[in-house]
């Protein structure tokens, strides 16, 4: 298989800058996709006619496209007739903004030109480039051999997924939306998947031959030809992406074929986004509220709302408002959104939804519980999985799922389905994503969002080699089993003395082997928790954890120290209740502590 990675957007001007008298702004970020699909996002101001009219709309398009044509050079000026370049409104988006699409290819420059003239219209607020994204997998040469699922088992760089299984954990009766390239027909993987949709909105893109979206999520083939996604852009076969990452999410297992998924009891709701080429964001970020069960325009609502929605894929640029709006919607319906970190071994800041707030951003890891080389780094990774090392023969290095063997378009049937091995951060997303299936599928009740990412961040387990220094990937490798033993509990009280937030507090005196127990509520969006016990005399040790009860063998964190000066810190921590434990391992008084949010 090919290596897919993201494209860097070059910037012609700054990302995103005012033009002209009417104040409008113009992203010139990722104008190359613009090269590639000439498809544009406007924002037409409240209460003009071109917002609610679509003959004004159009009359307005029209009217940009004749004044950009004296800028976009003789072979537009010189057209006439059916081979005029024309601008014409696709949809309006869950955002209120257009989608519009130029009738030809553009040159760089030639998109410019236009975009300069559309927001040169005095109702316009926003013009755009409609971006493209594209799997974020790293696939090598398809392997067909047995599977070796390191992954799953209790090794150093496995996921803990059988002592999950162990447990009773199977993800039954959860739903989880795979944003992707779709699905196959497969044996091994169609009888957990639900009726899906295909979200694309370009008829070249999809296959399907029609810009209007459908019901089915099926994949059709991401194949392209030498030159089809960009000048220079190589040739490349169908990656059955999507039904690679389902099947790590949700394969049947126990049927004595195949492989094994995480929450092999849970439901695929497959929903396309990427076609030949990549997908539109506008397009991903309909999908994202509609996965969720939030209405989108055109689109029968989703009778199937997924508890979580897992997006392997990403582009070279910083989280949208309109992206992250989607996610926002989408977790204030109570679902998880987990998306991979990407490949470019690169800080996941520059990369789109990895660096999106209120997602779980997911590194990878390989066999020996090391960052794999590829994957992108950094402060907004929150929790790692296994993604593979990608080493070429040696089966341990590939994460096994179900693809198709066509090269082109699926080849249904039993002919069709096969087994292949991939790497990536890809690969490492729908890991944790079935793991949120585990935990959602033994909870007393469903997990909120920001629960289900401190609970996967305190129940993580360290990494089998130490990230770099400067190249941070979260918490740990995920700890399928202690995931969804601390989400069976979750919501239980406990005891613990009231902490406040920054305000230090006295430690009763405690003789050697005593302890207190603190509670504090932490609010959604702290970057940062500083725990600390200052002054006094004698020695204490001091425990953290997330929604348990501390020990020095269960904790999101410990200080041993000698003395009483002892310190934790707990990056990204969840929203809800952290306990700390002070500890004298010899007699101790006059200690203070103190939480505080940084």
């Amino acid at each position: 298989m090919i290596l897919r990675r993201t494209v860097l957007s070059l910037l012609l001007a700054s990302a995103c800058v005012p033009a002209f008298a009417a104040d409008a702004q113009i992203d010139f970020a990722s104008i190359n996709d613009a090269t590639i699909s000439p498809r544009f996002i406007v924002k037409y101001r409240n209460g003009s006619a071109e917002r609610a009219q679509p003959a004004a709309r159009q009359r307005a398009l029209d009217s940009a496209t004749d004044r950009a044509r004296p800028q976009m050079g003789a072979k537009f000026t010189a057209q006439r007739g059916s081979a005029m370049l024309r601008m014409q409104a696709l949809r309006a988006t869950t955002g209120g903004k257009h989608v519009v699409k130029a009738s030809q290819r553009l040159t760089r420059g030639e998109a410019e030109a236009l975009m300069r003239s559309i927001a040169a219209d005095p109702n316009v607020e926003y013009v755009g480039v409609d971006r493209i994204m594209r799997p974020s997998a790293m696939p090598n040469d398809p392997v067909f051999l047995s599977h070796q699922m390191w992954h799953y088992g209790t090794g150093v760089g496995g996921a803990r997924v059988t002592a999950a299984w162990d447990g009773g954990a199977t993800g039954a009766g959860v739903v989880v939306a795979v944003l992707d390239t779709g699905v196959t027909h497969h044996e091994d993987l169609e009888p957990n998947l639900l009726p899906g949709y295909d979200f694309i909105t370009d008829g070249e893109m999809s296959r399907r031959g029609t810009d209007e979206r459908a019901p089915g999520g099926w994949d059709l083939g991401d194949y392209a030809a030498a030159g089809d996604c960009g000048s220079g852009s190589p040739a490349g076969n169908s990656s059955w992406h999507g039904s690679h990452v389902s099947g790590t999410i949700a394969e049947v297992t126990n049927n004595g074929i195949g492989g094994a998924g995480v929450a092999p009891n849970a439901k695929i709701l497959p929903v396309r986004v990427l076609g030949r080429c990549g997908g539109y964001t506008s397009d991903i970020n309909d999908a994202i509220v509609w996965a969720a069960g939030g209405h989108v325009d055109g689109v029968p609502d989703n009778t199937n709302p997924a508890e979580v929605i897992n997006m392997s894929l990403g582009g070279a640029h910083a989280c949208e408002a309109d992206t992250q709006a989607a996610i926002n919607t989408a977790v204030s319906l109570g679902t998880t959104v987990v998306v991979a970190a990407g490949n470019d071994n690169s800080d996941v800041t520059g990369h789109a939804p990895a660096s999106c707030a209120n997602v779980i951003t997911v590194g990878a890891t390989g066999a020996s519980g090391q960052r794999a080389s590829y994957s992108n780094y950094g402060v907004g990774v929150d929790v790692s999985a296994p993604g593979g090392a990608g080493v070429e023969g040696v089966p341990q290095g590939y994460i096994w799922s179900t693809v198709n063997f066509s090269q082109q378009a699926p080849d249904d049937g039993a002919t069709g389905d096969r087994y292949g091995g991939m790497t990536g951060t890809s690969m490492a997303s729908p890991h944790v994503a079935g793991v949120v299936a585990l935990m959602q599928s033994v909870a007393p009740s469903p997990l909120p969002p920001s629960a289900v990412e401190g609970l996967l961040k305190a129940s993580a387990r360290p990494f089998g080699v130490q990230p770099e220094t400067g190249k941070p990937i979260g918490a740990g490798i995920i700890d399928a089993a202690a995931a969804a033993n601390r989400a069976r509990t979750y919501g239980q009280p406990l005891s613990g003395t009231p902490l406040a937030l920054n305000v230090a507090q006295a430690v009763p005196a405690l003789a050697f082997g005593q302890s207190v127990q603190y509670a504090v509520q932490v609010p959604d969006g702290t970057s940062r928790l500083e725990i600390t016990t200052t002054g006094g005399r004698g020695t204490v040790v001091l425990y953290a954890a997330y929604e348990a009860e501390p020990t020095a063998i269960n904790n999101a964190g410990a200080s041993t120290r000698p003395g009483t000066n002892q310190i934790i810190n707990i990056n990204s921590p969840g929203a809800g209740h952290y306990y700390i434990k002070v500890s004298a391992t010899a007699a101790s008084s006059g200690v203070m502590v103190r939480v505080r949010t940084l």
